[in-house]
Order: C-alpha cells, then structure tokens, then sequence
C-alpha cells in the first residue's frame, strides 16, 4: 500500500513538472518593440508581437527575435571617384528600422550586413554623378538621394532606411591644398570688392554733401536778396509816404496866412543866400538896380523880413 502511495505521488509530482514545463513552453511574453519568428515543423507559421502569445510546445519553436527600434550602423570608411576623377575617402551613419520582420528572416541572410553594403555602394554611385564641389554644397541633397536608393533596393527584404549622414568627406591632401588656396584667393577678392564699394560709397556721399551744400548756400542767398529787396522796396515806400505826408501838410500850411508869410520868407532866405554864393564864387555880381553894394543886398532883405513880420 505504502509503495503505491509513493508511485502515485511520484506520478503527480511528474506530471505537475510536466504541466509546469509545457506552460513555459507555450506561453511567450514578447517584449514591446520586438517580434519573435514562429516556425512549426521548420517552416513559417506566424509572427508574435509584443504582449502575451501562446505556442504549441516541443512542435513550435521561435526561428528569430527581430527588434522593431531604429537602428543605427556605422558604415565604414571608402573610397569613391567624383565625377572629376577626384578620389575621395568617405564615411557615414546609416537609421533603418526593420518594418516586416517575415521578409527581413527569409529575404535576406543578414539584413545589417546587406544593407550596409548596400548603403556602401550607392554612396559610391551617387558620388561619381557629382563634381568634387558640389559634393560639400550639396550635402543633403546627395543623403537623401542615397535614402531613396536604398530604399528602392531593400524594400524586399522589410527593412525602412530612415537617413543617412555622411560623417566626413576626406579629398587627397593635393587637392585640399588647391581648396585652401582657392578659398584664400576668394577672401582677398571680397575684400577687395568691399573695400572698392567702400570707396565708391565714401565719393558719393562726399559728392551728395557737396551738392546739398551748394544748394543751401544758394537758397541762402537767394533768401538773404529778397529779404534786401523786401526791405529796401519797404524804405522806399516809408520814404514816399513820409514825403507825401510832408507835402501834404506843407500845402495845408501854405494855404493859411502864416504859411504864405513862411514861404515868402523861406524865398528871400534862399535869394539871399543864393546871391551870397555867387559873390564867393565870382568876381562878378548881378545886383538890383537900387543896390549898388552888397550892404544894400542885405537892408533889402533884412527890409522885406521886417515887413513879413509888422505884417
């Protein structure tokens, strides 16, 4: 009795481990941005991705464990010729990310060999389509063109190629001397150039200052002559209106009595003085023909003033 106690706990201990084994062999957590390869009897029954999945034990089996991340491989060092015939020594980072992980199993043996090889020789081709100068100018262009090629190529073997960045562009020593001085040649032009246009500019300016000067002393002087003109065309005007005004109240005083006494003794004055600036001017003088001497010429006029003045 005890012995067939013992075998039968023998038997469920043995078909516990079983059951224990067959659930780890048929349930598989695959983890986030992965996919495990199910083969059945050797060929290809599904693909698992992330989660919980279950298999048939000892007949299923994971054939490949392909990550879905971006990846990143070094392409290495090579040489290429330009389309001058300039060799270059080039190298680069190429991204791809696997989007089938069926075709990337069966397509291809090793696809980050395949495509880094692929990456190799279309960097070559798209290389010898350009000048050595254009190579440096147009960096980006010539990356995405090698994307666009490989992508073309690799499409069957379920791989995305994301980008591709050429790290270094290494042309032969010769030639980066023949750059350099180039480089050199093209600043002294500049600053040649610029300092030609700094000149040119510094004329002009002197040439504009010289012309705004010029006009501002002309309309300066123009201003200063009709201002002259303004103020002498205002004297004269003061002056006539001033001798207007004088002869105006002359002929309102010549109208009176008084002023007709005024004028009459204003005449014999100037007579007077008139005769006496003859007689100092010539040896010979015109006298009234009841004067004989000039004392006479004077009692004459002193005469007429005093009868002006009893009048």
């Amino acid at each position: 009795m005890e012995v067939l106690l013992d075998y039968i706990f023998t038997a469920q201990t043995l078909i516990l481990v079983f059951v224990v084994v067959l659930l780890k062999t048929s349930i598989k957590f695959v983890p986030q941005n992965r996919a495990y390869v199910i083969e059945r009897f050797g060929k290809y029954q599904s693909s698992k991705e992330a989660g919980l999945n279950f298999i048939l034990p000892f007949i299923d089996r994971i054939s490949a464990d392909r990550s879905l991340k971006e990846q990143a491989v070094d392409v290495p060092e090579q040489s290429a010729i330009t389309k001058d015939n300039i060799s270059l020594h080039v190298d680069g980072v190429l991204y791809f990310r696997v989007l089938d992980p069926y075709k990337a199993t069966y397509g291809v043996d090793d696809y980050v060999f395949a495509v880094t090889q692929l990456a190799q020789t279309t960097m070559r081709s798209e290389l010898g389509k350009m000048e050595l100068d254009k190579t440096f100018e147009e960096r980006d262009m010539l990356n995405t063109n090698i994307v666009t090629s490989i992508n073309d190529a690799a499409g069957p073997w379920g791989i995305q190629v994301l980008r591709y960045e050429i790290k270094d562009i290494v042309p032969p020593q010769s030639v980066m001397e023949a750059m350099e001085a180039q480089m050199k040649a093209e600043r002294v032009k500049r600053a040649q150039i610029l300092e030609s246009e700094g000149d040119r500019q510094a004329a002009i300016n002197r040439a504009e200052g010289q012309k705004a000067s010029v006009v501002l002393a002309a309309e300066a002087d123009k201003e200063e002559q009709v201002l002259l003109a303004e103020g002498e065309a205002k004297a004269i005007v003061a002056v006539a209106t001033a001798q207007a005004e004088a002869l105006r109240q002359v002929g309102e005083a010549a109208a009176t009595e008084e002023g007709q006494k005024a004028i009459q003794l204003d005449l014999a004055t100037k007579a007077i003085e008139a005769k006496q600036a003859i007689a100092k001017e010539s040896s010979v003088v015109l006298l009234p023909d009841n004067a004989t001497e000039a004392s006479g010429v004077v009692a004459q006029a002193m005469t007429i003033i005093n009868q002006l003045n009893k009048g």
